[in-house]
């Protein structure tokens, strides 16, 4: 099978320092990457760069086997969607509004939205499970509610690859849970590539079928998580003493701190 998004040795860096290192990395169709690491580690530079927003210095990108430096930025928008950590709205839009927002790489220049691109953010907002807030606005809903929204929004983009930075920042378990349920069956029911940042170590263990562990701008470590989330791999990223055993439910790794 071939990846829809291959990323060949690729180094990046801001003002001559590198932020990322030879980086290795290939996303199929239907996979949900889950990337972990401490802070600083160039988890968030890494999407940054698969998005095509930053340009490596060294190494490819290929999306879908073409090199992503000789396409048109809505060219990319088309096969990749982002969901970034921080999405503040100035205005008052509405979540309808804001979900035909995903619909900007398929328009022409001042075109506005027909009734086909109405269709198609609704049908995402209804795959989110978010239809019956379309007519509320963005600063009225709840964390929760708002990242549905987000992933409506990517979804409305019909990309290939969804990269997702910090999806459940300051949720509740309860909604993270929830969020990580509804990215897992979008991906199967879509066959979307998924590459997902988070510091929540159990759900991507129990949701992502391969880890990505970064520190000091490198993948130290890749794999499917009962093979990556050991003690020794988890204690060298973090520098944090860990138990890991198998959660009985998921028959996942889970990772809890000694004391």
């Amino acid at each position: 099978m071939e990846p829809v998004l291959n990323l060949r040795m690729v180094s990046f860096k801001y003002k001559g320092e590198w932020v990322l290192k030879d980086i290795h990395l290939r996303t199929f169709e239907g996979e949900i990457v889950g990337v972990i690491g401490p802070n600083g580690s160039g988890k968030s530079t890494l999407l940054k760069v698969m998005d095509g927003v930053l340009k490596p210095q060294e190494g490819d990108i290929l999306l879908k086997s073409r090199p992503i430096g000789s396409l048109a930025r809505a060219e990319v928008a088309k096969e990749i969607a982002m969901v970034a950590q921080e999405n503040y709205f100035r205005f008052a839009f509405s979540v309808l509004e804001v979900v035909l927002m995903g619909r900007f790489p398929h328009l022409r220049r001042l075109q506005f939205e027909g009734e086909r691109d109405k269709d198609i953010a609704l049908n995402a907002l209804k795959a989110t499970h978010a239809l019956h807030l379309s007519n509320r606005s963005i600063h009225e809903i709840s964390g929760g509610e708002k990242q549905r929204v987000l992933l409506a929004r990517a979804l409305a983009q019909e990309p290939g690859v969804v990269l997702l930075d910090e999806p459940t920042s300051f949720l509740d378990l309860k909604h993270k849970r929830e969020v990580f349920r509804l990215i897992s069956s979008l991906s199967t029911d879509r066959k979307l590539a998924v590459v997902l940042v988070s510091h929540d170590i159990d759900l991507i263990a129990q949701y992502c079928g391969r880890i990505v562990m970064m520190k000091d701008g490198i993948i130290a470590f890749q794999g499917p998580p009962e093979v990556v989330l050991t003690p020794e791999s988890i204690e060298k990223i973090y520098d944090c003493p860990v138990f890991v055993d198998i959660n009985p439910a998921t028959g996942k790794p889970r990772v809890s701190l000694r004391g």
